[in-house]
């Protein structure tokens, strides 16, 4: 799936200002987990300035999808209910504690000699 982030390049669409803190912080992070070519960046700013903001609404419309995906609704449900399976289970971090305080676990030092 590709997704589209809408949002100024640079900061107030100045170029000697540098790159603006959505940019910087989350565009280029999402390209770094999501990959070059899963991700397009829209300067709306820059757009609006060049064409206008009827030609920019129009543009930026061709992006958007009024049609659900039956199969990721599907395993969007799906990943609910695993989700919810997860979140009913101790944390792990409670488990181990209360493991060490029953002693059922224990802790030794191996540099130190045992009496």
């Amino acid at each position: 799936m590709k997704c589209a982030a809408v949002m100024m390049q640079y900061d107030y669409g100045e170029k000697s200002r540098g790159f603006s803190y959505e940019y910087y912080n989350i565009f280029m992070p999402l390209m770094d987990v999501a990959g070059e070519y899963n991700i397009m960046l829209f300067d709306f700013y820059d757009e609006y300035k060049r064409s206008g903001k009827s030609v920019m609404n129009k543009k930026l419309l061709e992006f958007a999808s009024y049609t659900d995906n039956l199969e990721e609704v599907f395993e969007n449900r799906e990943q609910i209910e695993i989700s919810r399976f997860y979140e009913r289970l101790p944390k792990a971090s409670s488990i181990a504690t209360q493991e060490f305080v029953d002693k059922n676990v224990y802790h030794r030092n191996p540099n130190k000699e045992e009496v």
